[in-house]
């Protein structure tokens, strides 16, 4: 996928392995990661700094917190975004309709097409 390569991606994700995994697959996919962040502050810090082209957000972070103020960000400055979940996606708060919902547990194929999917003209 050439579109891919090179391309700037940050990962909002609380848990290190994880975020290792998930670096490791999108790299294999040709993107670049800027950075990984485990909390909404220092993600929403991210997006200011490293100015990321795509973004992966697994939706139950620590202490209780969401991505949904993340996603908000995203979505308002068109910055497409990929969303992970265990739990049902219907569940999810409507901004998430603005990116690519990925079922938790997923393959590399379903990565892919997410992938595929989010960066598709709209």
């Amino acid at each position: 996928m050439d579109v891919l390569h090179s391309m700037r991606v940050m990962i909002v994700e609380n848990d290190d392995l994880n975020a290792t995994l998930l670096q490791l697959q999108l790299e294999r996919e040709g993107l670049h990661v800027v950075g990984v962040a485990e909390t909404v502050r220092s993600a929403l810090g991210m997006i200011d700094a490293l100015h990321p082209q795509l973004a992966f957000l697994d939706f139950c972070l620590a202490d209780d917190e969401d991505s949904t103020p993340v996603a908000e960000v995203l979505a308002g400055r068109g910055i497409p975004f990929l969303v992970a979940t265990g739990m049902d996606a219907s569940r999810l708060p409507g901004i998430f309709d603005a990116g690519v919902k990925l079922a938790k547990p997923y393959t590399g194929s379903d990565l892919r097409q997410a992938l595929a999917k989010a960066l598709r003209p709209q």
